[in-house]
Order: structure tokens, then sequence, then C-alpha cells
């Protein structure tokens, strides 16, 4: 069963309503929220690559507010163990048993601030939560609330005393964004609310957690012409043949555009992908996927530089796509 164009509508609308209402928090971020939104409908998780001070952690509150969800944030610091983050099996002298203390991971939105400063086994037991769904300590699985999102950051200036991601574990984040500093429009208004700290701001809850999974599962019903699918998978090849390239574009990676479109699709208020949301996710999806060649990136290439030329050089359906 496919999404119909009332149901499109009504998700739009939804999706409109959690959007402002995010925005109050994160002013003139737009198009940053619509993605953290685009990834939290579409399964998937955020990376965010920014400086310090730019609203990350507000982000992922408000988010979590206004679907009426719980948040957490963990710091990341080099000694972070795994248990600091999953949760831990402490035993009661008075029952003579082991119980469970869950991690700051159970909750709808979880803020992993500076993943890159926490060792790699600790990456892992965050990674590997992000792509399960769930945790096994003691031989017991603990399932984690749903919807379930991971924002992670790191800071791309300061990179002392920090483990970079491989790109296997990177590959894991449906998008990669960045929140930026706010124009000059933005930061008046934020000068002028100066008084009021963010984390007084409270967001009114727009929907349920439970709805936000409804409208998670009908996303996936959003209509797919074959012609669209086909583009997608001729620009991951064309990443994979691109002479800056080492490394293109997996098959996850394919899927995470795909899932990404089918949401921005609706948010559009769309019950059919069309090849513009493919386009214009093409580079938060895939850029982080690519590894470049040494010698283009001494040249100064980017994956951003190189996803834009390849949707230049990659011709879109110019079929009709509605159904």
């Amino acid at each position: 069963m496919t999404m119909t164009p009332d149901a499109a509508a009504a998700f739009a609308e939804t999706f409109g309503r959690l959007v402002s209402g995010v925005e109050q928090v994160l002013l003139g971020k737009t198009h940053v929220i619509r993605l953290a939104f685009t990834a939290l409908f579409s399964e998937g998780h955020l990376l965010l690559e920014d400086v310090p001070g730019t609203g990350k952690t507000s982000l992922a509150r408000a988010m979590a507010q206004s679907v009426d969800g719980t948040s957490s944030r963990v710091q990341f610091t080099p000694d972070l163990l795994p248990g600091d983050i999953t949760g831990v099996s402490v035993y009661d002298q008075r029952s003579g048993a082991f119980e469970f203390h869950r991690g700051p991971v159970f909750a709808n939105v979880v803020l992993a601030d500076e993943i890159n400063r926490a060792s790699p086994k600790t990456q892992s037991a965050l990674l590997e939560v992000m792509e399960e769904g769930q945790i096994t300590i003691d031989g017991i699985t603990h399932v984690l609330d749903q919807p379930f999102m991971v924002i992670a950051t790191q800071n791309p200036v300061e990179q002392a005393g920090t483990y970079r991601l491989p790109e296997a574990q990177l590959d894991r984040f449906i998008m990669r964004a960045s929140i930026g500093y706010p124009d000059h429009a933005s930061t008046l208004r934020i000068l002028e609310g100066a008084d009021q700290r963010a984390h007084d701001v409270v967001v009114p809850p727009v929907v349920s957690a439970t709805t936000i999974i409804e409208m998670a599962s009908a996303v996936r019903t959003v209509h797919v012409d074959p012609s669209i699918n086909d583009y997608i998978s001729r620009i991951a090849q064309a990443t994979r043949h691109a002479q800056e390239v080492r490394l293109g574009v997996s098959v996850r990676g394919a899927l995470a555009l795909l899932r990404s479109a089918k949401t921005l699709a609706a948010a559009n208020g769309r019950h059919y992908v069309v090849p513009d949301d493919v386009k214009s996710l093409a580079e938060s999806v895939l850029a982080h996927r690519l590894i470049l060649d040494p010698e283009a990136e001494f040249d100064g290439v980017s994956a951003s530089n190189v996803i834009s030329q390849l949707l230049i050089e990659t011709p879109p359906p110019s079929d009709r796509l509605a159904v």
C-alpha cells in the first residue's frame, strides 16, 4: 500500500509544525532543522560537524520536546567507558541479584557531544547501539526506547586529543550537516533575548512519540518510480569511478539516500519521489561516505565538491513521475 495524496498533505503539515516549534530555539536554521527531522523520520542518525556554541545541544533537546519524548546528553571524553553510555549491571545486596542501571542511551534523542574525543572502543559501543536498536548486557537484551535517534557532534577545528571516526563508522550516520553561525538578523534576536537561557525555553509537544513511529512507518510507503532507483544507483556508481575518489558510496549509502528522499517528498506534501528530492539531499547523505584520494585532498578538493560535480554529470530521469 502506497501513501495517498491526503496522507502526504497531513504528513507535511505535521512536519512543518515540528520544524516551526524547534525554530523557536534554533533561530534562522530552518534548513538544518528540516534535515534533522528528515533523519528522524528516515529512522537514521545525524552527524553534526560544527564548532562549539552553535546550538547543537539546544537542537537535540528541542526535538525531543517537540515529539513529547526524552533526551539525554553524553559528553565524550578520552576516559569515557562503554558502560557509561549503555548502562551497567550492579549487584544489589538486599535482593542478592544484579540490577541493570540504564545508561543515557535510553532516550528518544541522544546527543553524543564531541564523539571523536572518546576512544574507538567507546565509539563502537554507541555505533553498535545505533545499528542494532538494542543492547545486550550479561546475556540479557534491552530494547531501546522508540523513536530513537543519535545526534553526534564533532569539532572540525580542534583535533588535539581526538580519535577520528573510521569511514566504516561514518557510514552508520544517515547524513552529516553543519548548523553554522546565525545570520545578522538571527544574532540580533538572540542578543535581545539574552536574559532568557536556551535551557529555559520549552518547546510545546506537537505530536506523541507513538505518532512519530507511525509517521516513520508511513514514509516507507512513499511511491518510488524505477527511474528514481536507477538515478540513485547511477549516482552511487559515479562516486566509485570518480578520479578524485579512492572509495565511493556503498549500498548502505544508496539506501540512505532513497529513504531520505522518501521522507523529503512526504515533508513537501508529495506521495512520490522526484529527482529534486534526491539532488537536494545528495551532499548531506553521501559526502561523508567518500574517501578521497590524498592528492585530491592536497589540491583542495572536498567530498562536497565531488558530489556537486557528479550531480551535474549524472542526468536525472526526465519522465513524469507522479502517480
